[in-house]
């Protein structure tokens, strides 16, 4: 039996010391040895955001934390903006619409990334805005929002807080929470972090929290004064995923090892653009331009007289390289190919060589070698540097 390549954009491959980690023997939530293990975890992962704030563990899924954000800050009928750029964006405003926010729908063709300009051209005639939510890295389509630029403008132009899922980029790609501005910032375990599915990292920044202080809202399990109340004692208020905060405990120590997150930053960049040269060696579309894409994920066109669907079913079922599909309207018409948290150089070079496998299968017309010598010349060229 084969073992199944993951490549999708979450969840995503478990490195052995962080599943080993996961093995530890229970402990008690309410405990000194828990409490060491929350605040040392928790402390380290403050490069990961770029915060000198506290960094909550919800045990959920990443949209529990991104609903949390938003009924924690804004009350129904305060008005917002969200800037959609994709499937995961319209999540911000079904949320938004479900608390009885009035919100002001930022959207950009899917592919496209939301420019300083678009923001600040959509803001001018609006004014009481309570919070402005982005996302920063669209998983449907491939697209990293330029969140530092997006921040100054939120500054520059409203009192609004900035709100951001990082979902499916934290852990692969720079952050800068305090030094950009952003009030809440949101990941979730099973992506670049490279744990399973069943955790949510958030920080809060202090005006956020002057926000919350003052907000009357619906929320019990999901009240983030209770999270910080909790965590000012090491712990939550509720039971949290014990097992997954010994592995992200592990995650820290691995970021470590690779040399400091930089390295980690640097990594995901470098199997971008192996990704990116590969394909178009191979005259296969990519979705987003070079200037907005993701280092975590790419969103690949199907290859000239392939359906999508069909080749990506064809990779996992005689060469077990799973991708994930495409969403929405691009269903059918492209596949995602996910390169974050537990994957290297080496990976992309394997997946690029069994995509040239299913191309043949296919009698799609390309020279053999071309991908995988285009994405091993960005490997070397970076290794020269």
């Amino acid at each position: 039996m084969y073992p199944n390549i993951l490549r999708h954009p979450g969840p995503t491959p478990i490195p052995k010391k962080v599943q080993l980690a996961m093995n530890h023997d229970m402990i008690s939530h309410r405990t000194e040895e828990f409490v060491r293990l929350y605040q040392e975890t928790t402390n380290r992962v403050k490069t990961v955001f770029g915060t000198a704030q506290e960094i909550l563990l919800l045990p959920s899924g990443g949209t529990a934390a991104l609903e949390a954000a938003a009924v924690n800050t804004v009350s129904p009928g305060e008005e917002v903006v969200v800037i959609t750029v994709g499937a995961f964006g319209n999540y911000f405003v079904s949320i938004c619409e479900k608390y009885g926010f009035h919100v002001h729908k930022l959207e950009k063709n899917w592919g496209e990334a939301c420019t300083e300009e678009d923001l600040s051209e959509f803001l001018k005639p609006l004014s009481n805005i309570k919070a402005v939510f982005a996302t920063y890295n669209e998983t449907s389509t491939g697209i990293l929002n330029p969140i530092e630029k997006l921040a100054k403008v939120v500054r520059t132009h409203t009192d609004a807080l900035f709100i951001v899922d990082g979902v499916s980029c934290l852990g692969g790609a720079p952050a800068e929470m305090d030094k950009w501005g952003i009030d809440i910032l949101v990941t979730g375990s099973q992506k670049a972090m490279m744990l399973p599915p069943g955790l949510a990292l958030l920080s809060v920044s202090d005006r956020a929290w002057n926000v919350i202080e003052k907000t009357t809202k619906p929320a019990y399990y999901l009240d983030l004064l209770s999270y910080r109340e909790w965590a000012s004692k090491g712990m939550t208020p509720n039971t949290p995923a014990i097992s997954l905060i010994f592995g992200l405990s592990a995650v820290c120590d691995l970021i470590d090892e690779e040399g400091g997150f930089s390295q980690t930053i640097a990594r995901h960049e470098l199997m971008k653009n192996m990704v990116r040269a590969s394909m178009k060696a191979l005259s296969i579309g990519l979705l987003t331009a070079d200037e907005y894409a993701s280092p975590t994920i790419t969103a690949v066109y199907a290859p000239d007289g392939v359906e999508a669907s069909t080749f990506i079913g064809h990779l996992k079922e005689k060469y077990h390289l799973d991708f994930a599909g495409g969403l929405g309207h691009l269903q059918g018409k492209i596949f995602r190919f996910g390169h974050m948290g537990y994957c290297f150089p080496s990976d992309i070079l394997q997946a690029v060589s069994l995509i040239e496998a299913g191309l043949q299968d296919f009698s799609y017309s390309f020279k053999l070698g071309a991908g995988i010598a285009a994405a091993q010349n960005v490997f070397l060229a970076a290794q020269r540097k």
